[in-house]
């Protein structure tokens, strides 16, 4: 009640008395609440009346005061809060000093990190008062995560900047719970506090009540266990002690969340706290939310952000809603209320959502839904997302608030300005000023732009840039200046514009670091912007940031940094890096090295080039051949004009002679442009790495450039193009076109004139049009031709081009004029064409020109050539009138003419049309000028009529006439001067069109000489010529060959049909010019056929899928392709596939075709190179259609899908694995390797690729044999059918079938074994592409989907997994049910009887039947084992004394059974012996089988008795299962197939390594990799030591399993250890072997170098690398070991050595090199019968009859013992009885005793 008043006082401020007060209950205070009176306080007299007035009006007012009511509902607005305001809030973002905290109504505060909990603060100030580490202290984001739910309260509410105000929060339990006390807790009560200490058995929590200690068992299920001190927990009380003094806490999240706030717990309006769970009744419904009370009296609000949205429209009066306190204001004990669905159970500890990427975006098109005057509006954006945009973001500050303007506008455009975590929902503004910002918070800015801001202040570490309201950035003090500022308050102050580019942006810490170097601000190169972006050989501005001795550090933008090594800093030797550079200083760094992963970045000074700028440059700019640019000249460079575009400012070139169309202006107008000129009209002609952006300024070229091809593909035959010449060779000139094209002009092309010198004919750069007359599509290249005569381009042009030049030579004139300020330049831009002026009489000149002197031309040079001085006296100092004919402004020279009829002749009319005589009067290489007849005027004509025309001094020259037509008299263009066009007066005549056909020679030859391909004859008189092959016989029989018609010495009748140059055999018509001078070609063919022979070059035109007759050359093994001849001038070009039809053929294709052997053939395509090319085909179809049976090539195998083909024709294929046999097998396609030939069927082509198919039945329409038919469709496959396929994958949703090529078939997993294995288990057991069989269950074609069964009861096929897996089994829907039931059933009766213990005090014993007259099984024997076991767990002794009972019964039974039955070996064998006492289960649990079920049933119920027949039979069968069992214990050479058979063979045989073997064998079987490698080691500690061979098996099995199933190191130190414990070399030797079986030759062959290495003094060793190298067919290499052995091993073992070589080389290598060995040796050692007898062994199986014959003529007539010949004797005789004829055998007898006749001859001399 006391601080009720204080918070309340009744009429204001009272003075304290000493009157007793009157206590009431605090309920009774909390009901008072709903209306409270003011007291009546004492004035003082002396007032004035209007401050009576308004004392009064205050009386009024607070005697309306309503605590906790509510008359409206609004949302909490900032100003508004108060401090003490205990808030609902959820974590943002957490930072190392602070977490932004998001608070109902969009708020936002932030909890620092000393108002956690005292503990917390205690620990920071320790650790910052000592010298120790803060590693032990847990930093801020370790106690809170985002979307965590705290209760929080208002700390303060300071001003920040700009008349902001900084809301701060606490969590300290002290401020949060400070309305609580000892006694006001009860259990069922949450509270949130904060972990003071960590105890042994659990945690103290601090929940800010004095006196009051908190503990938290660390035993209890729902605590956590990792808890820290300052941890904010949410707590349960669920024990209060001592009033309250101790209390235990629990974290149990399922209780929590359900923990609601009741009366009974004495909450008031004092201690109600947010977060509460409160069940309320609606009292109030309003437009902006509800009105309800909560705990019988109080009264609380539910603004209408807090609704839930699915219920808005059906809150009623009287509803009960279950409702989270928001917040609480203490003043005014105002309560808001929340009902959103995530802060109410089961949610509301944790948020999911507690941000938004949307924050920021701009969205258009939002609709208002609904409007609260006082709150704010509601928009749904276009997405139906709802975003809440508060009353004072409505519109701009200096706006009035218009609601319905708002209203009536159909859309609005809003920006995200903040998600709110506490309402789920986006919160945004209207306010243009915000929506139109650029910038809005630190993710907007990128790294690497461009932005401006304010300068704020100057400090040490750089300057503070703002850049918006919420934004402020960093110059690093580094970054002020291309250079460090000594004095950076010069140059920054408050207030200044600065423009600076974003180094990095670390959003998250809102950290933005800028520069102001100018270098890096204006950078055109690109940035690196991550190492992604710093690709090898980019060049990019970089920042030196610290220099050391081996180099600079240069960092880019964001984390990008990199090394520019010593030695790249420059190209001169640099001792010292300080001299040359600086910190700070700004570089063009190039990239030499990039490592994305690891973030290195080696880079380089002076790599950099010019070149590499401009094309970093030039590589931004958006070129396009054509594009018109304006640019500006940068630099003017021998061979051009270095120029800037406008306005992207790229560099780029422009070449002099590119500078005009005309030759002679290009020079000009490069000496006259000048630096900083522009230049109009400029087109983009090309793109090069050396010149970068090359332009041109040739109109012609703009104006053709449609018609020009853009690639070499476009170029076509026929083609006019316009171009320039880019080169001079003696042989013809290179004409360059746009887009990249060069073709070259032979000289015999370049004019219609014979040309003897190339560089007379055109000039570097000359604009020409060029026509194309050959390509060659191969090598990429093009012929042109220049003659004007082969042209279809008119001459209409040449009038345009004249007067574009001489604009051209205008602007040169007047850009002269107007640079020069000499006196001679303002001479000579006075005068001009045909001006008369007085000169005087100079000297004459060498050449006969006269230097004549003017006063108007006084500092020029005037000029006078002698044809223009005829019949005029040229003395010194005549003075005459001359008129002027050009003006040189290059040479301040001006020639003039003194001819009278030029200056004494008036000017007359012109008429238009008019012809005239006109006289050359001057001339250039592009210009003439002509005087016209007798009329006075003078022109301009151009010296070529087409712009290929050759100039010809001898027509152009000086006083030579023209007739000219005029066009114009007066022409604006030529300055007033007549157009007029020319004609030739001696013009030549042009040449016939028609020409005649050459006469026919028929000349009588001698065959010289045959060949294949032709036939050489000698010519009368003298000469030589050839006949083709082709030209012999008109109609050639397919397989002759016509060559072998003619013999040598036949004089034949042949007809000429052309010839070859004897360089380059090229084949020449008889129509060429140089036929004489070549190699006659010659045919026998009639008159019929060699007409078409002449022209055969021309007309011959062939097809694809045409029949030729071609004649076969060579097969060229590099090309796998035959060559063929069709005709002398074509060629043609059969490929391998295209050859054979089978693929033995392909063995030897050479011998397929004979040279010069007749073949017919189909053309597959034509290559228009000339001589002509065809590519022909020989299988009789010129192109792959479904149907035809062709060769194929594997080019690549993929195992698991199948094999790409190469075809015929240069077509692809793919074969699938379903269509590689008609018969399924394992691994179809391991007896496949690249380049293997196969024929194959061609079903379909998709896309671009054809399926073909090998299997017999499509291969051979006979083939019956089909097990595994073809699929075409799914309409085929039936239910119930058995088929067969290939894995293709194993998922969770089963193992997906392949069945043909398009249908894939699904095994559920319940389908694929009646084991249950998971998708892992199966993927181990189960390899993908695996052959499987099953059972289709069902068919859905609409959809393609094929369900199919593996069960063995469906396919008839063993399990797919072994049982030794021991994998549970599938329970059926009937076991599943009956396991239920049994065990509610024994879960009821354990309750019942252990409620009837409890009762009664008494031992619980179970009445349960034993069987009778011993009919108990062994099975149920067992059981009742288990169940036994199962009971240790079970504290109730009852239970015990039970089974101790039923023991004794059953030990009674077992004991009349053994009396009565033989005594048997008793083995558990279907005992887990794995099994420990911790996977037993209490009896209650026990559900396992369906026998446990009826057991339990006999519990409830009486046994049913059997009958004696029943029993006697049951007997029986036991007694046989039990005779089997023993049977196969006893039985060694049973294969044991479980670990306990296995354990009791290797009790018996612990030395047998075979056992040991098969008992890894065992665990391989079922992929229990590391159980098979603990067998073999317990195998090499239990094997002796004396079974050296036993130990090495099982090493050797070890060495297995790991290069099968290890890593190539756990392999290697297998093999260590075998070597240290066993004979090296034999280890070594079975390590080879298992290499090559797993075909792992690399490493077989360095295992063999290591060994011979190590036992250089072993034979054995080299014998096996050598036996290893032979099997590779490394011959030569084998050679090589035998001659290092040789050095290597002692003397007396070469001859063996060498002999098992030598067999070796029969073996696997070179027979008749293992012949020269023996030979050799045998010449050594003659008397060696032992390698005699080998050689004669080895060449019986190898060689042939003659060479052993030969060897046993050898071997007998050796001079050893009679004995050792006889041997030899008879092995001889066995040899021909064998393999000889009666003749042969009667020879060896008849050898044999000539031998013993010769010996006994010998015996008595």
């Amino acid at each position: 009640m006391a601080s009720m008043e204080e918070d309340f006082p009744r009429g204001g401020t009272e003075k304290k008395t000493t009157e007793p007060k009157k206590c009431a209950k605090a309920h009774d205070v909390d009901n008072l609440f709903e209306r409270r009176e003011t007291a009546v306080t004492k004035k003082r007299k002396v007032v004035q009346q209007n401050e009576t007035k308004k004392t009064k009006q205050q009386k009024v007012e607070a005697g309306d005061l309503k605590l906790n009511t509510a008359p409206s509902v609004e949302i909490l607005h900032l100003r508004n809060l108060k401090i003490g305001t205990l808030m609902l809030g959820c974590v943002k973002e957490v930072s190392i000093f602070e977490a932004v905290v998001g608070l109902p109504s969009g708020l936002v505060g932030y909890l620092p990190v000393s108002n956690i909990c005292d503990s917390y603060t205690n620990i920071l100030k320790d650790n910052l008062d000592s010298e120790d580490s803060l590693k032990e202290v847990v930093s801020l984001p370790e106690l809170l995560t985002p979307g965590m739910v705290i209760r929080c309260v208002v700390s303060s509410l300071d001003s920040a900047k700009e008349g902001q105000i900084s809301l701060k929060v606490s969590i300290n339990p002290k401020e949060v719970n400070k309305v609580l006390s000892s006694g006001s807790l009860k259990p069922g009560m949450t509270l949130s506090g904060c972990v003071e200490s960590v105890e042994d058995h659990g945690f103290l929590v601090d929940i800010g009540i004095t006196g009051t200690k908190a503990f938290l068992p660390k035993m209890s299920k729902s605590s956590k266990q990792d808890l820290t001190v300052g941890q904010y927990v949410m707590v349960l009380i669920e024990e209060v002690k001592n009033d309250g003094r101790v209390v235990r806490l629990s974290q149990d999240p399922q209780a929590l969340g359900k923990a609601c706030a009741e009366t009974c717990q004495g909450w008031t309006l004092d201690t109600l706290l947010p977060g509460l769970l409160i069940r309320a009744c609606i009292k109030k419904v309003t437009p902006h939310g509800l009105i309800v009370t909560y705990l019988s009296s109080f009264t609380g609000v539910v603004d209408f952000l807090h609704l839930d949205k699915d219920k808005t429209s059906t809150y009623n009066l009287g509803d009960e809603v279950l409702t989270r306190v928001l917040y609480v204001e203490p003043s005014t004990r105002h309560v808001s209320l929340s009902m959103r669905r995530h802060l109410l159970p089961p949610g509301g500890a944790v948020l999911d959502s507690f941000s938004s990427e949307r924050v920021g975006e701009v969205v258009k098109g939002c609709k208002m839904t609904a409007l609260h005057h006082h709150s704010g509006a509601l928009m749904k954006m276009p997405d139906e997302t709802t975003v809440f945009v508060h009353k004072n973001l409505m519109k701009d500050a200096k706006e009035e608030f218009n609601p319905n303007r708002l209203l009536s506008q159909p859309e609005h455009i809003l920006r995200v300005t903040d998600y709110s975590p506490m309402e789920q929902m986006h919160f945004g503004t209207l306010r243009r000023s915000i929506v139109e910002r650029e910038f809005f918070r630190y993710q907007d800015i990128k790294v690497g732009q461009i932005i401006e801001g304010t300068v704020v202040d100057l400090q040490k570490h750089g300057v503070n840039v703002k850049i918006t309201e919420h934004i402020t950035g960093l110059i690093p003090k580094l970054h002020m200046a291309d250079v460090v500022l000594q004095n950076p308050e010069k140059v920054f102050f408050s207030g200044l514009k600065v423009k600076c580019r974003v180094l990095s942006v670390d959003a998250p810490q809102k950290k933005l670091f800028l520069t102001r170097k100018k270098a890096l601000v204006e950078s055109t190169l690109p940035l690196f912007l991550s190492f992604a972006d710093a690709k090898v050989g980019c060049i990019s501005h970089g920042v030196i940031m610290a220099i050391k001795n081996f180099g600079c550090i240069v960092r880019f933008y964001g984390d990008v940094s990199g090394l520019v090594p010593v030695q790249e800093l420059s190209a001169e030797c640099v001792d010292d890096p300080n001299e040359l550079f600086f910190q700070g200083q700004v570089v063009q760094a190039k990239v030499l090295k990039c490592n994305e992963q690891d973030k290195m970045l080696r880079l380089s000074f002076k790599a950099v080039t010019e070149a590499d700028l401009n094309n970093v440059q030039t590589a931004k700019y958006d070129f396009v051949v054509g594009k018109m640019v304006e640019v500006s000249v940068s630099r003017k460079v021998l061979d051009g004009l270095e120029v800037t575009i406008f306005p992207e400012e790229v560099p780029a070139f422009i070449a002099t002679v590119h500078l005009s169309d005309h030759v002679t202006n290009c020079l000009p107008l490069w000496t006259v442009l000048e630096e900083g000129d522009t230049i109009s009209n400029i087109m983009c002609l090309s793109k090069n790495k050396k010149k970068g952006i090359v332009l041109t300024k040739k109109s012609l070229l703009k104006a053709c450039l449609d018609g020009i091809p853009t690639n070499f593909s476009e170029v076509q035959v026929g083609m006019e193009m316009v171009g320039w010449v880019k080169s001079i060779m003696p042989y013809g000139v290179f004409v360059e076109f746009p887009h990249g094209l060069f073709g070259l002009a032979p000289i015999s092309v370049m004019a219609d004139q014979f040309i003897k010198d190339t560089k007379a004919i055109f000039d570097i750069g000359q604009t020409v049009v060029a026509i194309i007359k050959n390509v060659d599509v191969e090598k990429k290249r093009f012929l042109v031709s220049l003659k004007v005569s082969d042209l279809t381009i008119s001459e209409e042009g040449s009038q345009a081009r004249m007067i574009q030049g001489l604009k051209e030579r205008k602007s040169i004139s007047e850009m002269v004029t107007c640079r020069g300020e000499s006196e001679v330049l303002q001479q000579l831009s006075a005068v001009s064409l045909g001006d008369k002026l007085k000169v005087t009489v100079g000297d004459t000149r060498e050449d006969g020109s006269v230097t004549l002197t003017s006063d108007q031309l006084s500092k020029a040079t005037v000029l006078a050539s002698q044809n223009n001085t005829k019949g005029v006296n040229t003395s010194p100092g005549c003075k005459l009138t001359a008129v002027i004919l050009h003006v040189d402004f290059m040479n301040s020279e001006v020639h003039v003419s003194l001819l009278p009829e030029l200056t004494t002749t008036k000017r007359k009319r012109l008429e238009k049309g008019s012809k005239l005589t006109a006289t050359i009067q001057y001339t250039d290489k592009d210009f003439a000028v002509v005087s016209l007849g007798d009329t006075g005027h003078m022109s301009i004509i151009p010296t070529r009529t087409h712009i290929n025309d050759i100039f010809d001094s001898k027509v152009f020259h000086v006083g030579s006439c023209l007739n000219v037509t005029v066009e114009e008299p007066s022409n604006q263009e030529l300055g007033g001067l007549p157009l007029v066009t020319y004609q030739k007066m001696n013009a030549e005549k042009e040449q016939s069109e028609s020409k005649s056909e050459d006469p026919e020679v028929v000349m009588t030859v001698r065959v010289k000489k045959v060949k294949p391909m032709e036939v050489l004859v000698a010519l009368s008189p003298v000469g030589t010529g050839s006949i083709h092959v082709s030209q012999i016989e008109e109609s050639p029989v397919v397989g002759s060959l016509p060559t072998s018609s003619l013999k040598v010495g036949e004089k034949v009748k042949a007809t000429v049909i052309g010839g070859r140059t004897i360089r380059g055999h090229s084949f020449l018509p008889i129509s060429h010019t140089n036929l004489n001078a070549s190699f006659l070609e010659l045919s026998l063919l009639p008159r019929k056929l060699n007409d078409a022979g002449r022209n055969m070059s021309r007309n011959v035109k062939y097809k694809p899928g045409d029949d030729v007759i071609c004649f076969a050359s060579k097969y060229v093994k590099e090309l796998q392709c035959l060559e063929v001849h069709v005709k002398p001038n074509v060629m043609g070009k059969v490929e391998l596939l295209a050859m054979v039809n089978k693929a033995g053929q392909a063995k030897h294709p050479q011998t397929l075709y004979k040279p010069g052997e007749t073949i017919c053939a189909k053309v597959v395509g034509i290559n228009t190179i000339r001589p002509l090319h065809l590519s022909l085909s020989l299988i009789g179809t010129h192109k792959l259609e479904p149907g035809v049976i062709a060769m194929s090539r594997v080019w690549k195998v993929e195992p698991h899908l199948g094999m790409f083909l190469q075809l015929p024709f240069g077509n692809s294929g793919f074969l699938s694995v379903m269509d590689v046999s008609d018969e399924y097998e394992d691994n179809p396609l391991e007896h496949y390797k690249q380049d293997q030939l196969l024929r194959c069927y061609i079903i379909e082509r998709e896309e671009g690729r054809f399926i073909v198919s090998v299997r017999p039945s499509r291969l051979y329409k006979a083939y019956k044999k089909v097990t595994d038919p073809e699929i075409q469709s799914i309409s085929v496959i039936k239910e119930g059918q058995i088929i067969r396929g290939y894995v293709t994958s194993i998922t969770n949703l089963g193992i997906f079938v392949r069945l043909s090529r398009s249908i894939i078939g699904r095994v559920n997993l319940q389908q694929v074994s009646k084991y249950f294995a998971s998708p892992e288990t199966l993927s181990k057991h189960i390899p993908v592409n695996a052959l499987l069989t099953a059972k289709v269950l069902r068919v859905d074609t609409e959809s393609a989907h094929v369900d199919l069964s593996m069960l063995s009861e469906n396919t008839g096929k063993p399990d797919i997994l072994p049982e030794s897996l021991e994998l549970p089994l599938f329970l059926t829907k009937e076991q599943k049910r009956a396991n239920k039931k049994a065990a509610k059933r024994k879960q009821d009766i354990s309750e019942s009887q252990q409620q009837d213990g409890k009762k009664n005090g008494q031992t619980i014993k179970k009445k349960k039947a034993c069987p009778e007259k011993g009919n108990t099984t062994e099975k149920q024997k067992t059981e009742e084992k288990k169940k036994g076991k199962t009971l240790t767990e079970d504290k109730d002794s009852g239970v015990e004394v039970f089974f101790r009972e039923e023991e004794e019964r059953c030990a009674q039974v077992k004991g009349k059974l053994e009396k009565k039955e033989p005594k048997r070996l008793q083995v558990a064998f279907d005992f887990p012996w794995e099994s420990t006492l911790c996977s037993l289960t209490p009896f209650a649990t026990v559900d396992n089988t369906h026998d446990s079920s009826e057991d339990e049933q006999e519990v409830t119920s009486k046994p049913v008795k059997k009958t004696r027949k029943e029993l006697k039979e049951e007997q029986q069968k036991e007694e046989q299962r039990l005779s089997k069992l023993e049977a196969e214990l006893m039985d060694t050479s049973v294969r044991p197939d479980n670990t306990v058979a296995f354990e009791r063979l290797l009790l018996s045989s612990p030395d047998s390594s075979l056992l040991w073997l098969q008992y890894m064998a065992f665990h391989l079987q079922a992929t229990q990799i590391e159980q098979a490698r603990a067998v073999g080691e317990r195998a090499l500690k239990t094997i002796s030591f004396r079974e050296e061979q036993e130990k090495l098996n099982v090493w050797m099995g070890m060495l297995n399993l790991e290069n099968m199933y290890g890593t190539q190191e756990s392999l290697q130190k297998v093999f260590e250890r075998a070597v240290q414990y066993c004979e090296p070399l034999p280890v070594y030797q079975q390590l080879a072997d298992i290499y090559i079986k797993s075909d792992k030759i690399k490493e077989a062959e360095d295992l063999y170098k290591n060994m011979v290495k190590r036992f250089k003094q072993e034979k054995a060793a080299y014998l096996s690398y050598g036996t290893f190298l032979l099997r590779q067919h490394q011959s030569n290499a084998a050679s090589a070991l035998l001659q290092r052995a040789l050095q290597s091993l002692s003397n007396k073992e070469h001859v063996d050595l060498i002999a098992k070589f030598a067999r070796l080389e029969f073996q696997y290598g070179d027979a008749e090199k293992a012949k020269s060995m023996f030979d050799k040796v045998l010449s050594t050692y003659p008397k060696r019968t032992d390698l005699w007898s080998m050689f004669i062994d080895l060449m019986v199986k190898h060689g042939s009859q003659t060479e052993v014959r030969a060897l046993f003529d050898r071997a007998i007539h050796l001079s050893v013992s009679v004995q050792k010949i006889k041997f030899f004797f008879k092995r001889y005789l066995e040899y021909e009885k064998k393999n000889g004829t009666p003749e042969s055998i009667q020879v060896v007898k008849k050898k044999a005793l000539e031998y013993v006749e010769s010996k006994g001859a010998e015996t008595p001399s």
